[in-house]
């Protein structure tokens, strides 16, 4: 284990749901474009992890603490980095994704060292989430890292680091109630669904992409007891494992429920048939547009529909929701939808707040423990080094027939002066700094250790 804090230190740079819209967040995400950012990223970096969702585009770097320029980090919605490293990171971000630096500067935030320990554990338990305490993250974030690990940008420093954030993150959901009751995306879904709809059974929904989030939101609609789910996807079997959960989810609840599988070619062919669309691809392009739109309103006789759009970058053409009979909601609209549902959590995240700040501490003395025996191992290593010098020239001396006791009087003088140096100067230099009790206990423990049996 190398030394974290004096050769390493934490930083993150990125814009969330809080600074920036998803117009700007979605031209900032990462997709397919992921390895080769990582490994670019990774030049620049000491160990890197990018965390991008459709609420944030992070990146938590780690970077040599001789880098230079002022230590105290920004506050979210501040403007500004804070070194010449960190500078440069950000430069690199707006080259990578085409965008201009002045830009995106104003929605970006910069932490370091503690704060930026305080900000990951925030986010990976889900405190700094735009739905207080959603689980999801924490799994975004382990994914994240194993392809940054993947593509070599995790070295052993940085992915200490990551498993005691893991590890706090789920000590904060075990010991609080921040996760208890959560109001999910897809329970805000299914909360939509039941105002804009009378009757739930008559409806059919439509699922573009099998992916996790869209997944938990088709449990919840599927809940309400919907006629007919379309699953949407580009991989067929991944759309089957999902259909099968469903399935047996509608047995267990004694309905029946309708499931057809296809194909994103023919998205085009089944959104007629949808009364409820929830769409999240991870595709860098648009999926459904307003024509398409247009074309299924008029198959359906201008009944409406709900179109939940969760990917960053969008699914769904913002225009679509310019049309009659046509209710779209984006990430950011649902803000609004579920802020009535979240007293009891908001409440818990006062506890789990207090929590997340004596963990970040204990990472931080764990940080130090790792320094100190990093030291202690050097101190060692140069101890056995002179030891084996010392002991070459005693030896060698007495081959060449010097009276051996005299020899090994030199050496033992030799030997205990080299060992007593450090420590000695150890002993002065915290008579100078520290305080009596600090001197007393260190001195203690020092002549202690001399008098236990060898």
């Amino acid at each position: 284990m190398g030394c974290l804090v004096i050769c390493m230190k934490l930083a993150v740079i990125g814009v969330n749901h809080k600074t920036a819209p998803v117009s700007l967040r979605e031209r900032l995400s990462f997709g397919s474009d992921m390895p080769q950012a990582i490994g670019q990223l990774s030049t620049l970096a000491n160990g890197c992890t990018i965390v991008s969702t459709c609420n944030r585009s992070e990146l938590y770097v780690g970077i040599s603490d001789d880098v230079g320029g002022q230590h105290e980090s920004q506050d979210e919605q501040s403007g500004g980095l804070t070194s010449a490293k960190l500078q440069e990171i950000g430069e690199w971000l707006a080259e990578f994704k085409g965008v201009s630096f002045d830009e995106i500067a104003p929605y970006m935030y910069t932490y370091e060292d503690s704060r930026a320990l305080n900000h990951w554990l925030r986010v990976a338990a889900g405190l700094d989430s735009m739905i207080l305490g959603e689980p999801q993250i924490l799994g975004q974030i382990r994914q994240a890292v194993a392809l940054s690990r993947e593509y070599g940008g995790v070295d052993s420093d940085f992915g200490w680091l990551t498993q005691q954030v893991f590890a706090a993150a789920r000590t904060v959901r075990r010991d609080t109630k921040v996760g208890q009751q959560a109001v999910t995306l897809g329970f805000a879904t299914a909360r939509l669904a039941t105002q804009i709809f009378d009757t739930p059974s008559k409806l059919t929904f439509l699922l573009v992409a099998a992916g996790e989030m869209n997944r938990l939101v088709a449990h919840n609609v599927a809940a309400l007891g919907v006629k007919k789910i379309i699953i949407c996807n580009r991989s067929l079997d991944r759309a089957q494992a999902l259909s099968d959960e469903l399935s047996e989810m509608a047995k267990q609840a004694g309905r029946t429920l309708e499931i057809e599988l296809a194909g994103l070619d023919r998205l085009g062919e089944v959104l007629p048939q949808a009364d409820i669309v929830s769409s999240c691809s991870g595709s860098m392009q648009a999926l459904i547009d307003t024509a398409m739109v247009k074309h299924a309103l008029k198959i359906r006789r201008h009944q409406p529909m709900l179109l939940v759009d969760l990917a960053v970058p969008r699914d769904i053409e913002p225009s679509v929701g310019q049309l009659d009979n046509i209710y779209l909601y984006s990430v950011d609209d649902l803000q609004h939808v579920i802020a009535g549902n979240i007293a009891e959590r908001k409440q818990a995240a006062v506890e789990a707040e207090l929590l997340v700040g004596q963990l970040v501490a204990d990472i931080e003395a764990q940080m130090q423990v790792q320094v100190a025996r990093t030291h202690i191992r050097d101190y060692r290593q140069m101890a056995e080094a002179r030891t084996q010098a010392l002991l070459s020239q005693a030896m060698a001396q007495i081959d060449q027939g010097e009276d051996a006791k005299a020899v090994l009087s030199e050496f033992s003088h030799a030997l205990s002066q080299t060992l007593m140096h450090s420590p000695s100067r150890l002993i002065r230099q915290i008579a100078k700094t520290s305080d009596a009790d600090t001197l007393d206990s260190i001195s203690h423990e020092l002549i202690h250790s001399y008098r236990k049996p060898v």
